[in-house]
């Protein structure tokens, strides 16, 4: 597999990003939810559509595939079972997508827990992860339709790749969900670094993402809801009883996060 790729930032709508993946010729796209902005890089780059990806079946994730399919004959590659019409190539866990125009292989991560069948792509010759609305820039997605013990599990698979890996995530929630950790971790200095950090990013409008899994394992409650001090601090806040299991301890955590401002 080659390396030499790069990775285009589009951003759509109030906050989402759309990843474009090329080789300075072919390119693959993740969750376009509009068309637009695709075309436009598509075009500037003067780039060829060789492939889309996405990880479930939310609007703001697939909405712009029709439009690129009547400019483009390509794969979707997409999960097995989260109710995409426009798959063609149908994903589980383990399996390999493999795009030879851009000598590219991704290895997919079953992710179940904001929908179903939500999926993410490790591309492991780049240490690259497209994880969709599952593990964020500081935060985790809302638990949609999965449960809790799925979405937990979901992270821990995340958390266990290389540190070194960069996280493609398909929102800017990266402040909003640091100001939450300092919530839940206030004597984190790691938090305090990166939410400074961070807001210096967005006041350049510079993007957050991506970030790294070694830093999420130091700065996201939600990779770090066995910690002792998040724990304690949810019992402090009245979040949780004493004794509750792991799936409890992080659906509390992720119950804070859905009400928090």
């Amino acid at each position: 597999m080659t390396n030499s790729l790069s990775i285009l930032t589009v951003p759509a709508f109030d906050d989402n990003y759309l990843w474009v993946i090329h080789d300075g010729k072919h390119a693959a796209v993740v969750d376009p939810g509009d068309a637009a902005p695709i075309l436009k890089t598509l075009e500037t780059h003067q780039l060829t559509l060789s492939a889309i990806l996405l990880t479930h079946h939310h609007s703001d994730h697939i909405g712009g595939v029709p439009a690129l399919l009547q400019h483009f004959n390509v794969p979707v590659y997409g999960p097995a079972n989260d109710g995409i019409q426009a798959v063609s190539h149908p994903l589980a866990e383990g399996d390999i997508v493999d795009i030879p125009e851009m000598r590219w292989a991704l290895q997919v991560i079953a992710v179940p827990g904001h929908t179903l069948g939500h999926i993410a792509y490790f591309a492991s010759a780049q240490h690259w992860l497209f994880s969709g609305d599952t593990l964020f820039a500081g935060g985790c997605g809302r638990v949609f339709e999965g449960t809790p013990v799925q979405m937990l599990s979901s992270l821990d698979k995340l958390a266990a790749l290389p540190d070194d890996t960069a996280i493609y995530c398909a929102h800017e929630y990266t402040l909003s969900n640091l100001r939450f950790a300092k919530e839940v971790e206030p004597d984190n200095q790691a938090i305090a670094e990166r939410l400074l950090r961070e807001q210096r990013k967005r006041d350049e409008g510079i993007p957050t993402v991506p970030g790294q899994i070694g830093l999420e394992k130091h700065s996201n409650p939600f990779l770090r809801s066995r910690e002792p001090a998040v724990i304690a601090r949810l019992l402090s806040a009245g979040k949780i009883s004493a004794h509750q299991d792991d799936a409890s301890t992080f659906a509390a955590l992720r119950e804070w996060k859905n009400n928090y401002r």
